[in-house]
């Protein structure tokens, strides 16, 4: 198991009894402390779209989606959300949200093409959030003020964690460093995309990683995003320093969204011109969807963080490989 990351003498802190309880006492927490940084509803949202809708994530666009047929729609092909980032711009205009008003929901995913290790999974749980915002607001400085609120609700989480269970002792940096992927690249020219984040997560503890989809000068990208949501020049990852596995660990993928101009570009750029025919493209271009800011926060990731833990399987359950079951046992780790 190569891709493996196995910490010297690995123990978890807390049982799994306690671990049960922890991940509760984490997401009641954090989903609240959210809520109140950004001003975000609660809602409802889809386990399933249509494929015709235009709404379910695209990722790099090449992971297979899960889907499905009804039998009383012929015709109708369903898919299992790979995340909601489309469909919460949509509910923002249909539920007449306004400028500084945002929702957030639970989202749960299978995402079948995902290679598992330490952080992957095929099922994905997220806090899916997303606010309207008004033109102005579609700057950096606004994109940094949000990030900046979201790692708060974050070191917030972590104090309460250790104020329950004080054998545990996560730590988050609440001063973010901001640098842009080819900042990145032009420091670190001879590493790749995830050795430059490990460098930089390392030096920073607290990091967000702007710029995300588009070529840099080298010619290649620092890693794949869908061109129908974030606006690539306004978007990023936050990446935190994980010292148990001594590497970057990303919490969030978020971004001021695309509008009219932004989505043709990068539409064309894609070579996904025939996107603009989904109702949910057109409803940018025309004007009739609201702009937005949103991302997504790793409920699983968060909790293997704050708990100490070495693995994703530990605090959430999904299949595994069987190889990977003996291995991570063999290591102290236990796999849900």
């Amino acid at each position: 198991m190569k891709q493996l990351i196995f910490p010297a003498h690995y123990q978890s802190a807390i049982s799994q009894r306690q671990t049960q309880q922890a991940i509760k006492l984490i997401k009641d927490t954090f989903q609240v402390k959210l809520a109140h940084a950004l001003h975000l509803d609660r809602v409802t949202a889809p386990l399933f779209v249509s494929h015709d809708s235009g709404l379910n994530d695209d990722l790099n666009g090449v992971e297979r989606k899960v889907h499905f047929t009804i039998r009383q729609v012929p015709g109708l092909q369903a898919e299992v959300v790979q995340s909601l980032a489309k469909w919460k711009r949509f509910a923002l205009g249909k539920y007449g949200y306004r400028a500084g008003e945002g929702l957030y929901t639970d989202m749960n995913a299978i995402r079948r093409d995902d290679e598992v290790d330490n952080l992957h999974s095929i099922f994905v749980d997220q806090w899916d959030w997303e606010a309207v915002i008004d033109r102005s607001q579609r700057c950096e400085e606004f994109l940094r003020e949000t990030v900046t609120r979201i790692v708060g609700a974050v070191a917030d989480t972590a104090d309460v964690v250790r104020e329950h269970y004080p054998d545990l002792h996560p730590e988050i940096c609440r001063a973010v460093y901001f640098v842009t992927t080819q900042e990145l690249e032009d420091r670190y020219p001879a590493l790749t995309p995830k050795e430059r984040e490990n460098r930089i997560a390392k030096e920073h503890k607290t990091v967000f990683i702007m710029q995300i989809g588009g070529p840099l000068r080298s010619g290649q990208k620092h890693d794949g995003r869908a061109p129908d949501y974030d606006d690539w020049s306004l978007n990023g990852d936050i990446v935190v320093y994980n010292p148990l596995l001594d590497c970057a660990f990303e919490l969030s993928s978020m971004g001021i969204r695309v509008d009219a101009d932004s989505l043709r570009a990068q539409l064309a750029a894609s070579g996904a011109e025939d996107r603009l025919a989904f109702p949910y493209h057109r409803g940018i271009v025309e004007g009739t969807l609201p702009l937005t800011i949103g991302g997504g926060i790793g409920q699983s990731r968060l909790c293997m963080l704050l708990l100490g833990k070495a693995h994703i399987g530990e605090v959430h359950v999904s299949l595994w490989p069987q190889e990977m079951i003996s291995a991570c046992a063999e290591h102290g780790i236990f796999l849900l």
